[in-house]
């Protein structure tokens, strides 16, 4: 009897433990299962920037060493009017003297697509949720003629398109601080989508919960992580830095002078690990500063797009 009741009381013990077990198993899986995908996430999205680095340096060597830049000198961060003019004046609104305009910055990076044949999911990092390669096929007979091309286009779609279909953030190129590969070697020129502006994949951050852990500043990792790319889970971004290097940066200010590269720096003279969230038609405070952006999904109704 004793015996049967022992017997009894460890098959009940022996439940407990299995449970307790399949409910940590449970709760561990898909942690150590997201582990590795996030990790090839990251260094697919590397490889991505790496490459792109790579043929913004050809284009560079055609181009008198300036980075990709579209529209004229005096071009703004806005809208591009017209995306599959054939010309280049009324693409982006130029007027005789090749002056004025605006540009998306994704048009920018478009330049690689167009003259360098960079295909287009180069442009796409499969942590930016929300956000799909751009098919030329979608838009053919729709928005562009039949035999239309995408050398004959100037960005990754119409104004309420284009949004969608490039993963990368992009140092403004328009402003008196010409993007050159004459500027520093650890200027950050491009990078995952800026968190602090709207996304397919979500809302802008909020400044308030973002404080760098560094001295003087007084914040905590989980802080100082507020202001990390959302498509990494906001442990951090890959930075494309302008001597072609690609790294995984723990941190947003890693440009010059602890330059934080999503934001204007507050110094008109230097990078700083904070600033202000710049929208269009912002431009950096100074040459050291690295303001990485990418452009809106809407615009303002005085923009004149198409």
């Amino acid at each position: 009897m004793a015996e049967r009741w022992n017997r009894k009381r460890l098959t009940r013990a022996d439940a407990l433990v299995v449970g307790a077990t399949c409910l940590l198993l449970i709760l561990l899986v898909p942690a150590l299962l997201g582990k590795p995908r996030e990790q090839s996430v990251r260094e697919l999205c590397e490889a991505n920037l790496a490459q792109i680095g790579k043929i913004m340096l050809l284009y560079a060597n055609d181009h008198g060493d300036a980075l990709p830049r579209t529209g004229g000198p005096t071009t703004l961060w806005g809208p591009v009017p017209n995306w599959a003019a054939l010309p280049r004046y009324p693409a982006f609104g130029l007027n005789a003297n090749n002056q004025g305009g605006t540009a998306t910055v994704s048009s920018c990076l478009y330049l690689l697509v167009k003259y360098y044949e960079a295909p287009t999911r180069l442009f796409l990092c499969r942590g930016d949720q929300g956000t799909t390669e751009f098919k030329l096929s979608d838009f053919l007979g729709r928005s562009v003629p039949t035999n239309c091309t995408l050398a004959n286009l100037w960005d990754f779609g119409p104004r309420t398109e284009s949004f969608r279909h490039c993963s990368y953030s992009y140092h403004i190129p328009f402003s008196g601080y010409p993007l050159t590969t004459k500027r520093d070697p650890n200027l950050a020129v491009a990078a995952d989508r800026n968190p602090w502006l709207m996304s397919p994949m979500a809302g802008p951050a909020i400044p308030a919960f973002f404080r760098p852990d560094l001295s003087g500043f007084g914040g905590t990792p989980a802080q100082a992580c507020a202001g990390n790319a959302i498509a990494h889970d906001k442990d951090g971004q890959n930075v494309l830095f302008l001597d072609g290097r690609v790294s995984f940066e723990k941190r947003a200010y890693c440009g010059i002078d602890s330059d934080n590269i999503y934001l204007i720096s507050f110094s008109p003279d230097r990078g700083s690990p904070v600033g202000t969230v710049p929208a269009p038609p912002a431009a950096p405070s100074n040459e050291h500063d690295s303001v990485l952006v990418h452009d809106p999904n809407t615009w303002s109704s005085g923009s004149k797009t198409q």
